[in-house]
């Protein structure tokens, strides 16, 4: 169902031992209009710190493992919602049964939260609803 490019699986092994640039963060979080806070939380940093990096600073592995992730999420969530951004934004500030009530942007504090808020676009995807 998914028609956009996504990052391979390994090309997120491979990028996130070089670490990514503070710039793709930038770029991944403007596909939908996350806030800094909102994308900090889902990178396990800090806003403050998030700020103080340059934009041609690498961020360590495990934060661009999970900015790769991310990058996947919104494109899959893009695709979900036929490329409606506010539609998407909503939706991850939307508090949802299938995640305990969490919103899918708080299910993002740990890479398992990635995996079931996947999940659940792939559910979306094939009209199968909480």
């Amino acid at each position: 169902m998914l028609s956009v490019a996504c990052v391979t699986e390994q090309e997120i092994i491979t990028r996130s031992r070089q670490g990514v640039l503070r710039a793709e963060a930038d770029r991944v979080a403007a596909l939908v209009g996350l806030t800094d806070k909102e994308l900090a939380a889902a990178l396990g940093l800090s806003a403050s710190y998030l700020h103080r990096l340059k934009v041609e600073q690498r961020i360590s592995q495990d934060a661009s493992e999970r900015l790769l992730l991310l990058e996947n999420l919104l494109l899959h969530a893009l695709d979900t919602f036929e490329q409606r951004h506010k539609t998407v934004l909503g939706w991850l500030r939307s508090p949802l049964r299938e995640l305990d009530y969490q919103t899918p942007l708080q299910a993002l504090d740990t890479v398992t939260g990635y995996t079931l808020v996947d999940r659940v676009l792939g559910r979306i995807d094939y009209g199968i609803f909480g």
